[in-house]
C-alpha cells in the first residue's frame, strides 16, 4: 500500500481556479466534455492507508471507465479543520461554487491551450469547453472540462493540500519567461480552495481526471469532505477532469436549469470557453471590453448594455477603455438615457461590475467608483485586483485606490469629451443626471475641480433653454469683471424680477440662474473657479463689488429724478425703523445698489441651510426662526419718504408698514416660511388706506 497524505490530495483540487481563455475558442463547438478542473503542487504526509475497490458508472460518450483497487486517505485534522472553514464559512453565499468550478475548468482549458501552442507532445481528445450536466432523479450535478488534467506524479504534490494553487505556481513560472508571460495574464486562480467549496452544497464529490500528456493513465478521487478520501487508478478515462457533486437535501434549488443557467450568466457568463447545461449554451455575450473599441458596432454596444444593466432603454454615451499601466484595466462603460432616480424609484445601486479575467468578483461594487457615478453602468476588469482569500471582497490598499482614481478621473474626461462634441446633446444627458455631477462636487473633493467643468447653467443673457459652462461663462466675462455671479431662485421669471437682479441688468452683468436646490451647496463648496470668485446676487459681497463698479463708473445707486430725504430724515428713519422691527433686525441702513425697490434684506442665512434644517427636525410646521438680518432701504422710493411722515402723523400704521416692508423684503430673498402670517396686517394696511 502506499500513503499519500490529504496536503497532497486537496491542492490540485483548488488550483485550477479559473480565468477565461482567448476568445478564439469563444466560437469553439462542443456537446459534452470531460476534462480537468484541478491543478497544483503540495507536499507528502503520512496518513492511514485502506484498500478499496469499487466499479462507478462515467456517463459520457466514451467507455465505461473501470475503476482499479484504490487506497482510502484520512485527512490530518489541521487539514479537516480548513477543510470545513472553506465548506462552511470562507463564501457568504453557495452559489460561488458554480463560479469557482468553472473558473478552475477555464484554467485548465487555457493550460491546455497554451501548451498547445507550445508544444505539440499533448493529447488533445475534444473542442475545449465545459460542459454542466444535472440529474435531479439522482440529485447530482456534473461539471466536465477538456483541459489538461493530471497525471500521477501530479496527483501525488498536488491533490490533498488545502490552500495552495496550482494555478499560481503556473502563472510564476510563465510569468518568468518573456515568451509566455503574456499568457500567464488568462489564469485565474491563485488560492487553491476553489474546488473545496462543492462542499458546501454537497456530500459526495466524485472527480476523475486524466493528463493531457503522453502516455498518461486516468484516476478517480472521491470524498465527502468529513475525514477521509479515496484514490484509485481507473481505465477509460477521457483527457481532462469530470466532477460529480452529489447535492445536499437542503441544497435542492442548484438542481434547477433555470437557476444554475443564471447563476452562470450571473458570475462566468465572459470565461472564453463554450459552456452548456445539460447541452445548451449558456455563455452567448461576448466581452466586449476585451476587443478594441473600433470593432465593436452600435447594435453591440446596445445588445451588450441592455444585458448588463438590465435595462431596456439605449446607452446615450459610451467608453471602451483599456490600458496597461500602472494598472491593468479593460472596461466598458455607458451612460444611459434615463434617470431612474427622477421616474421614483429609489436610490441605485453602482451600475458597474467589478471582474477579474473575465470572471465576475463583485456585482454593482461600491469600491470601484465614487458615489456620485452610480448612474454609470458596465464593466471594469482588473488582473491586479487584491482579492480576499473567497474572491468575494477587495481588499483596501493602494491598488484599489489607484484603480479608483483612474477610473474616475477617465470618466470625468470621457464626458467632457462628449460635451465638447455635442453640446446640444450633452445638455440632454445634464437634464438627466446633472444632479448627480452637482453631487459630485460637494462630496469628490479629489476631483472637484475636473467636475466642476461638466456644470451647466441658465444665464442671464441667453435663451432660458440654452445652458453653459463655467468655462463658457468665465470666458465671456468682460475684461474689468472680478467674479462669476448667480442666484438660487425658484425659476427663471422670479429671479428676472427679483430686486437683487435688478442692479445687474442695469450693469450689463451675465448671472446664471441656478433652481435646484442642491445648486446653493454646489456653490459654497466650489467657492471659486479658475481663480474667480462665486458670489450669490443676494450677499454683502455682491453689494459690495455693485458700488465699486457703481463708483468706477459715476453713476447713483438710486434714481435722482425722485425726492430723497435728506441725510438726517435718513439717520432719523433707520434708527427708528431699528428699534421697531424687533429681533428679526440687525441692522437697517440706506443701499449702495441701484434699485426701484423700497427695501431689500442681506447678509441672511441661505434659505438651502433652512430647508435642510427644517428637513433635519422633521419637517414640523413650526415655522423656523430667522436669523437677524439686515435691511437696506432705498431712501428715494416713495413709500420709504412715505413712511417717514407718517411715524410722526400714525406711529402705530406706520409700524404695520415697516413690518410689511420687511415681509416683502424676507419673500423676495426666499426666507419666509409662512406668507399667510401676514395678511392680518396687510388687510389692515389696506384699510387704513382706503379710509
Amino acid at each position: 500500500m502506499r500513503q499519500l497524505s490529504l496536503r497532497s490530495t486537496c491542492s490540485r483540487l483548488l488550483g485550477a481556479a479559473a480565468p477565461a481563455a482567448s476568445p478564439v475558442h469563444t466560437r469553439q463547438a462542443a456537446s459534452r466534455f470531460s476534462g480537468s478542473l484541478l491543478t497544483g503542487n503540495a507536499k507528502r504526509t503520512n496518513g492511514l492507508v485502506l484498500p478499496l475497490t469499487r466499479s462507478v458508472r462515467f456517463y459520457t460518450a466514451d467507455k465505461e471507465p473501470a475503476v482499479q483497487s484504490g487506497e482510502k486517505h484520512e485527512f490530518k485534522a489541521e487539514t479537516k479543520k480548513l477543510l470545513h472553514i472553506v465548506a462552511h464559512s470562507l463564501y457568504s453565499q453557495r452559489e460561488v461554487f458554480v463560479r469557482e468550478l468553472i473558473s478552475n475548468a477555464s484554467d485548465a482549458l487555457e493550460k491546455l491551450r497554451q501548451l498547445q501552442a507550445t508544444s505539440a507532445d499533448v493529447s488533445s481528445e475534444k473542442p475545449l469547453g465545459i460542459d454542466i450536466s444535472i440529474d435531479a432523479d439522482s440529485k447530482t450535478i456534473t461539471f466536465q472540462d477538456t483541459g489538461i488534467g493530471m497525471n500521477a506524479e501530479e496527483l501525488k504534490e498536488n491533490l490533498g493540500t488545502i490552500a495552495r494553487s496550482g494555478s499560481k505556481a503556473y502563472i510564476e513560472k510563465m510569468q518568468s519567461s518573456d515568451e509566455t508571460k503574456d499568457a500567464a495574464n488568462t489564469i485565474v486562480g491563485q488560492f487553491g480552495v476553489g474546488f473545496y467549496s462543492a462542499f458546501m452544497v454537497g456530500d459526495k464529490i466524485t472527480v476523475y481526471t486524466r493528463s493531457a500528456k503522453p502516455d498518461s493513465e486516468g484516476y478517480c478521487w472521491d470524498s465527502d469532505g468529513l475525514g477521509s478520501y479515496t484514490l484509485s487508478k481507473a481505465d477509460n478515462v477521457p483527457v481532462g477532469t469530470k466532477i460529480t457533486i452529489s447535492v445536499k437535501d437542503d441544497a435542492k434549488e442548484f438542481l434547477d436549469k433555470d437557476k444554475l443557467s443564471e447563476i452562470i450568466k450571473k458570475y462566468s457568463n465572459f470565461v472564453g470557453f463554450p459552456i452548456s447545461v445539460n447541452g445548451e449554451k449558456v455563455n452567448t455575450v461576448e466581452a466586449l471590453w476585451t476587443k478594441s473599441k473600433n470593432s465593436i458596432t452600435e447594435e453591440e454596444h446596445k445588445n451588450f448594455y441592455r444585458f448588463i444593466s438590465h435595462s431596456w432603454d439605449d446607452p446615450m454615451y459610451n467608453l471602451v477603455y483599456q490600458a496597461d499601466g500602472p494598472l491593468s484595466i479593460r472596461s466598458i462603460l455607458y451612460a444611459p438615457s434615463k434617470n431612474p432616480e427622477e421616474m421614483g424609484f429609489e436610490r441605485t445601486k453602482p451600475g458597474v461590475n467589478l471582474y477579474s479575467r473575465k470572471v465576475l468578483i463583485m456585482p454593482n461594487a461600491e469600491k470601484l467608483l465614487p458615489e456620485w457615478l452610480r448612474f454609470i453602468k458596465g464593466v471594469v476588469d482588473s488582473e491586479d485586483l487584491p482579492l480576499n482569500l473567497s474572491r468575494e471582497l477587495l481588499q483596501n490598499g493602494p491598488i484599489i485606490m489607484r484603480l479608483k482614481s483612474i477610473m474616475a478621473s477617465r470618466i470625468i474626461k470621457w464626458l467632457q469629451d462628449e460635451a465638447n462634441k455635442d453640446p446640444v446633446k450633452y445638455g440632454k444627458f445634464f437634464k438627466e443626471f446633472g444632479v448627480y455631477v452637482k453631487e459630485g462636487v460637494c462630496q469628490d473633493t479629489d476631483n472637484q475641480k475636473s467636475i466642476a467643468k461638466l456644470l451647466r447653467f441658465e444665464v442671464s443673457n441667453k435663451e432660458s433653454k440654452e445652458l453653459v459652462s463655467l468655462d463658457e461663462y468665465v470666458e465671456a466675462m468682460p475684461e474689468k469683471q472680478e467674479h462669476i455671479y448667480f442666484f438660487c431662485t425658484p425659476n427663471r421669471k422670479v429671479g428676472i424680477d427679483s430686486p437683487y437682479y435688478e442692479p445687474f441688468k442695469k450693469h450689463n452683468i451675465n448671472v446664471m440662474f441656478l433652481h435646484h436646490p442642491l445648486d446653493e451647496f454646489v456653490m459654497g463648496r466650489l467657492s471659486e473657479f479658475n481663480g474667480k470668485r462665486l458670489i450669490s446676487v443676494d450677499s454683502k459681497e455682491a453689494g459690495e463689488a455693485l458700488k465699486k463698479l457703481s463708483d468706477e463708473a459715476g453713476e447713483e445707486a438710486v434714481d435722482s429724478s425722485k425726492t430723497v430725504l435728506t441725510k438726517e430724515e435718513t439717520d432719523e428713519l433707520t434708527a427708528w425703523m431699528r428699534d421697531n422691527m424687533g429681533m428679526q433686525v440687525k441692522d437697517v441702513k440706506v443701499s449702495d445698489r441701484y434699485m426701484t425697490y423700497p427695501a431689500i434684506v442681506v447678509d441672511f442665512e441661505s434659505p438651502a441651510v433652512r430647508r435642510m434644517m427644517k428637513m433635519m427636525a422633521g419637517n414640523t410646521d413650526e415655522p423656523m426662526p430667522l436669523s437677524p438680518c439686515t435691511v437696506e432701504i432705498n431712501p428715494r422710493d416713495p413709500v420709504i419718504s412715505g413712511l417717514f411722515a407718517l411715524k410722526g402723523k400714525d406711529e402705530e400704521l406706520a409700524r404695520k408698514v415697516a413690518m410689511q416692508l420687511l415681509d416683502n423684503a424676507l419673500i423676495a430673498a426666499g426666507l419666509l416660511d409662512n406668507p399667510q402670517s401676514m395678511l392680518k396686517r396687510l388687510n389692515e394696511i389696506l384699510a387704513a388706506t382706503v379710509n
